[in-house]
């Protein structure tokens, strides 16, 4: 990888980790989400199995899909079919955290014009934001299924006295949609970024990536539909292939004009 675009990269990582603000936001909204949120199920799958809309969903399990136990049943319920839609926002909100500030970031620091004297391109530079987001989006995703499944576990352990095992479910959505709808956030509101005024601007695009996963969590709590292997496995190519397609239409429209958009005449002028 060239030099300069691990320089953008590290510089970026630095900028959120420093920025408290955004910093404490990209790990409270994962952490709500993957801790907080799957423990309130699993109490209430502990305290309350029979709940009507649990049953309803248990009916259209398969067969076989049960565990020992009516309540690691429930569980293994919550873990696998209702969790990956909670954990698909993690990458989309961390994402528009993190690619929101990268241009636009940039101009509000008055940094813009050192970045454009870098020994790259400006699709590099590009490449380089979204990669640097991108990254930064997968880390916060893995670290926050591992913390998931941590105490879920733990939870049923001591709750149930009994180990849930996750789904095949879960190596499609860390290895392939995550990453696909992480790609097409970052992408999105990276390119949105270069034309922004704010931060608050540039994340407006990640509200419509957000509406279809509510769509889903919909279907899933209804009973309506339950994630499959196949249909997540789709889902998954179809995201990969309008992220590969999203980002190459995004660096060949991106531009030096595009890039100077809203910034001080005395950087326009020099390139």
């Amino acid at each position: 990888m060239n030099p300069a675009i691990k320089a953008i990269i590290r510089k970026d990582f630095r900028s959120i980790t420093a920025n408290r603000k955004l910093f404490s936001t990209m790990l409270i909204v994962p952490l709500c989400l993957t801790v907080l949120l799957p423990s309130i199920f699993i109490l209430v799958s502990h305290f309350a199995p029979d709940d009507p809309d649990m049953q309803k969903l248990l009916s259209l399990l398969p067969a076989g899909a049960g565990a020992e136990s009516l309540q690691l049943t429930v569980a293994s319920l919550i873990l696998n079919y209702i969790l990956p839609v909670f954990f698909l926002m993690i990458p989309i909100m961390t994402s528009s955290i993190t690619a929101a500030s990268s241009f636009v970031g940039e101009k509000e620091k008055r940094t813009l014009e050192t970045l454009l004297y870098c020994p790259l391109s400006v699709q590099q530079i590009f490449r380089a934001k979204v990669l640097a987001s991108f990254l930064l989006s997968m880390l916060v995703s893995f670290l926050s299924f591992a913390a998931m499944l941590l105490f879920v576990e733990l939870e049923a352990y001591f709750l149930m006295h009994g180990l849930l095992r996750p789904s095949l479910h879960w190596l499609l959505i860390l290895l392939l949609l995550a990453p696909s709808l992480s790609l097409i956030a970052v992408t999105l509101i990276v390119r949105g970024s270069a034309k922004a005024k704010s931060v608050e601007e540039s994340q407006q695009s990640a509200v419509f990536l957000i509406l279809p996963l509510i769509l889903l969590m919909v279907g899933q709590f209804s009973g309506a539909l339950l994630l499959s292997t196949l249909f997540l496995l789709g889902l998954s190519v179809l995201c990969l292939f309008l992220a590969v397609l999203l980002l190459r239409k995004a660096l060949r429209r991106f531009t030096y004009e595009m890039l100077l958009q809203n910034t001080s005449p005395s950087t326009q002028s020099r390139h």
